[in-house]
């Protein structure tokens, strides 16, 4: 049943477009849902802000890779094309998901940015710019990385300090001249700041989160964590462990601290204020041309018009499912359920549990 606490009844347009299930996001997480409902059969549409499946992959920087090999990196249903040792590159993964959409022919309707969802008393209500639907069953597939986090300092820096955020970073020859500080040492962090390295200073800011060498006994090191990553789930003892340990940020794959040394990069401890304008790292005053903040994202579901979120922003969940709210569903979330949950080649179980579910609900609905 569903609850109604903190929810006032939505009124739906004169005209809406009825659909049985609503899939939010055509990224990683929405496409395999689609591929598991389209399996089953059933009656659902895709809604993505983007204008071409892939764009969210096409505007991360340049010289991005996964860190997981492609036989780690697929979709349900389809091999990625490469070597299964290979490290796709950023744009190989945009083209590998458009190849996905066409492959299955699932119906994405794009540039569909969903700006609230509610319910009106008996179906979940959607508005996407001037369109209006009805669903019995919606999936919210928007991914992990989502609003932009940067620290409150950021304000207080002096103007003439270039800030951007990881997200909007592409190039090395895109930013003014002059020494970089790269606030955050996890794997995004450490990548733009060994890249930015061949050309100019670099501090790399922050704690350390440790280093997990590229190979271990002459394989990679996916082909002994990812069976155990599968069944990390946050049901078991170690994946509850990992997860803790999650919060305080991944360790770096392939990227130790030699490296960085090597590289020329000088390490610097946590950003801890401001000084006259320039950034205090512990005590030690840095005179960055530029500031790139790698540090992470927020969730942003403030368009949900239900009680679903907690104190943090985080959707109250029970495997994807949304507590108190039947039909209404969530994947591709970091540590969903599995360690792997938010990662390309994860993604699939939680989107066939989810599937899974919608098909029985619809069925009953049918029967009702």
């Amino acid at each position: 049943m569903h609850s109604s606490v903190g929810v006032s009844p939505v009124r739906s347009p004169r005209r809406v477009q009825r659909v049985e299930t609503v899939v939010i996001g055509g990224g990683q997480a929405g496409l395999a849902v689609g591929q598991r409902l389209m399996e089953r059969d059933l009656d659902f549409l895709i809604l993505d802000a983007e204008q071409r499946v892939g764009d969210a992959w096409r505007r991360r920087w340049d010289s991005l890779r996964l860190f997981t090999p492609a036989r780690y990196s697929a979709l349900p249903g389809m091999v990625f094309p490469a070597p299964p040792d290979h490290y796709p590159d950023k744009d190989e993964v945009a083209d590998y998901l458009a190849r996905y959409a066409e492959r299955f022919d699932l119906p994405v309707s794009h540039g569909s940015r969903v700006e609230s969802l509610g319910w009106n008393g008996e179906r979940f209500v959607l508005r996407a710019g001037d369109r209006g639907m009805e669903a019995d069953n919606v999936v919210v597939a928007t991914g992990p990385f989502q609003r932009p986090r940067v620290p409150a300092i950021a304000a207080r820096l002096d103007p003439s300090i270039h800030q951007l955020h990881s997200s909007d970073y592409r190039t090395p020859f895109t930013l003014p001249d002059g020494p970089v500080l790269v606030v955050g040492a996890g794997n995004s962090g450490a990548q733009i700041a060994l890249e930015l390295s061949r050309f100019r200073k670099v501090w790399l800011a922050g704690r350390d989160t440790g280093h997990v060498p590229r190979r271990l006994l002459g394989r990679d090191v996916f082909d002994w964590i990812w069976p155990l990553a599968t069944r990390a789930t946050v049901e078991t003892k170690l994946g509850r462990r990992l997860r803790r340990r999650m919060q305080g940020g991944d360790a770096r794959i392939g990227i130790s601290n030699r490296l960085l040394t090597d590289a020329g990069i000088v390490r610097a401890p946590r950003l801890t204020g401001e000084r006259g304008g320039l950034p205090v790292c512990e005590g030690e005053v840095l005179a960055p041309r530029v500031v790139i903040w790698c540090t992470g994202f927020e969730p942003d579901f403030g368009w949900i018009d239900l009680p679903v979120t907690d104190e943090r922003g985080f959707p109250r969940q029970t495997r994807g499912g949304a507590a108190g709210w039947p039909g209404l569903h969530f994947v591709g979330l970091r540590f969903q359920h599995r360690l792997t949950s938010s990662l390309l080649g994860g993604v699939g179980a939680d989107a066939e549990f989810t599937a899974a579910l919608v098909a029985r609900r619809c069925e009953v609905g049918a029967a009702a």
